[in-house]
């Protein structure tokens, strides 16, 4: 009774995050993009010259939008790695979290950038940093939407494989349970079981990454998932 409660409750927990949008992320709108000014602005735009000027006017480095978005935040969303290494060199803090705990290293990994990611790891992210509103990490949200190249950056990186999020779910089971069953997300599960994925870490009811491709009709997961 209680395993077929549970299973109840994972398949919600599926449905209800399948329908959330893909990146739970927000990043700046059109207005808020307008109203910018100064740092927020400059970072935006990637203009290095004004942020330095800024800066060594006193502008507060780490100061919030509404969002609680730093500049560095805004930068990344940009894609602007020059404003990226500038702030972080002036003093702003690599690991800042915005309003929904999200980093840059997480920014990167959700918008599937593969050189923001590089330069947010190298100005001092971290890639075991606990992120989002599920208890999460940037793995897991590249994992997710198939990222296979930044999941392979952050295994390198010394992600942790195996952390498990506040929906009870690993990268490799949601790269299966939230996967299309594609070849990015193959790809991902490969990366994941050839960096030692433990895959015999189930969801809240017991049921296992080869058991969720099996039932989801993922026969190229399952191969990759029984591969001894």
């Amino acid at each position: 009774m209680k395993r077929a409660f549970a299973r109840i409750i994972a398949l919600a927990l599926v449905a209800a995050f399948a329908s959330l949008p893909a990146s739970a992320q927000t990043p700046p709108s059109a207005d808020e993009i307008a109203g910018y000014r100064g740092l927020q602005a400059a970072a935006w735009t990637g203009d290095v010259a004004a942020i330095e000027r800024l800066a060594a006017a006193g502008a507060g480095i780490d100061a919030r939008d509404g969002h609680d978005r730093t500049a560095l935040h805004i930068a990344a969303h940009a894609r602007q790695p020059e404003a990226m290494r500038t702030l972080v060199r002036l003093g702003a803090d690599p690991r800042a979290l915005d309003a929904q705990r999200y980093d840059t290293v997480t920014i990167a990994a959700v918008a599937d950038d593969v050189g923001t990611m590089r330069v947010a790891l190298a100005i001092g992210g971290d890639p075991k940093a606990i992120t989002s509103p599920y208890d999460g990490t940037a793995l897991i949200a590249a994992a997710h939407l198939g990222h296979d190249e930044i999941v392979k950056v952050l295994i390198d990186a010394g992600a942790p494989l195996d952390h498990v999020n506040n929906l009870a779910w690993t990268a490799l089971i949601e790269a299966v349970v939230l996967g299309d069953g594609g070849a990015r997300h193959q790809r991902t599960v490969s990366h994941l079981v050839a960096a030692g994925a433990r895959r015999d870490l189930g969801d809240r009811s017991g049921v296992i990454p080869i058991e969720m491709a099996r039932q989801r009709g993922y026969d190229a997961m399952v191969r990759i998932l029984d591969k001894k």
